[in-house]
């Protein structure tokens, strides 16, 4: 699992610019039928054992939170947008790469030069500009463009009991487990969907759903965990450790309630640590799966992570093997509904 994750997260592959992600993919699995649609979408198809009553679709995305440089200053300095929600706290002080492999800081006023109110928040990503070490724009120009991408440079590691940390683990944790089953043995037919653009809009989602014309689908995700020492209670979302989450709403998306009930009996069935979330917030493409076509019956089955949209993304591994398990699991659940 680490090595594949791993594999997967060093890769870059902001919202539309996910080529590398899906070649990687194309290459490293055996299916019956696998094609890319317009939007880019990798809709691939696994023959199983058996034929299933409904169709079933799974779905997770390649794409992840990065950076578009939007403008160049005339002593060479990058400025740029978030491509996705980071917060600019996050960004502040990090390094950044360039599509053409040109690495920059990303900095601000030095504490010495801001005002009192200028301490007291965090500085917009118009205050923000990255420093690729040229001269000036002509120079400048030679590594960036107007409407190029830029990613967060940042390690990948395993820490801890068990604890994995890096970029982009939302959502290539969610490939991995799909290629995984693609390249298994399942009991059960099905379609698998690694799509695009989710962290602007879901919207790669919305053309896989379209074209699979799925009865069932599972999104396979990471969610926001928040258990750490400044937060408590509800608030906390989710723990590391406490197994797979199975969400029952979100801000885009009520789940179908079958499947969640089917989702928790299977993994009390099988022994999977499992979970729910304990607040309503966020989305994932479910939002955009479940309303295509005449409606799509959908579960959401996710990853709990912490420090999400960031360069320090962090799982726990065990998380990771409950959700595979699970996903597996309700191939066959699902199957004959």
């Amino acid at each position: 699992m680490i090595k594949g994750l791993e594999e997967l997260c060093r890769l870059n592959g902001t919202s539309g610019g996910e080529s590398r992600v899906r070649e990687y993919i194309r290459s490293h699995i055996s299916a019956d039928e696998v094609f890319t649609d317009a939007l880019g979408n990798l809709i691939v198809f696994k023959k199983g054992r058996k034929t299933p009553k409904n169709r079933i679709m799974f779905a997770a995305h390649m794409d992840e939170v990065g950076f578009m440089v939007t403008d160049i200053t005339e002593d060479g300095f990058l400025r740029f947008g978030a491509v996705g929600g980071i917060d600019p706290r996050v960004v502040i002080g990090r390094r950044l790469i360039l599509e053409s492999g040109a690495v920059g800081a990303v900095g601000t006023k030095a504490v010495h030069q801001q005002t009192a109110d200028e301490r007291k928040s965090a500085p917009d990503f118009d205050a923000l500009t990255l420093d690729i070490g040229a001269k000036d724009r002509a120079e400048a120009e030679k590594y960036a463009k107007r409407g190029s991408m830029a990613y967060f440079d940042a390690e990948f590691f395993p820490f801890g009991d068990g604890f994995v940390c890096g970029k982009a683990i939302d959502d290539r944790a969610g490939c991995l487990i799909m290629m995984d089953m693609i390249n298994g043995e399942p009991e059960y037919d099905a379609w698998y969907a690694f799509t695009v653009q989710e962290e602007i809009g879901t919207r790669g989602a919305k053309t896989a759903a379209f074209t699979v014309a799925p009865d069932i689908a599972f999104v396979l995700e990471t969610t926001t965990a928040c258990d750490i020492p400044s937060v408590s209670g509800g608030k906390r979302v989710c723990e590391l450790g406490s197994g797979v989450v199975v969400s029952y709403m979100d801000c885009a998306t009520i789940y179908d309630r079958e499947l969640y009930d089917l989702a928790f009996a299977a993994a009390e069935k099988l022994g999977i640590p499992a979970q729910t979330k304990t607040l309503i917030a966020g989305g994932n493409d479910s939002g955009a799966i479940h309303v295509s076509r005449g409606g799509v019956r959908t579960c959401a089955m996710s990853l709990p992570c912490r420090y999400l949209h960031s360069p320090v993304c962090v799982i726990k591994e065990s998380d990771f093997y409950a959700a595979e398990k699970l996903a597996a699991a309700m191939l066959s659940e699902a199957a004959e509904l």
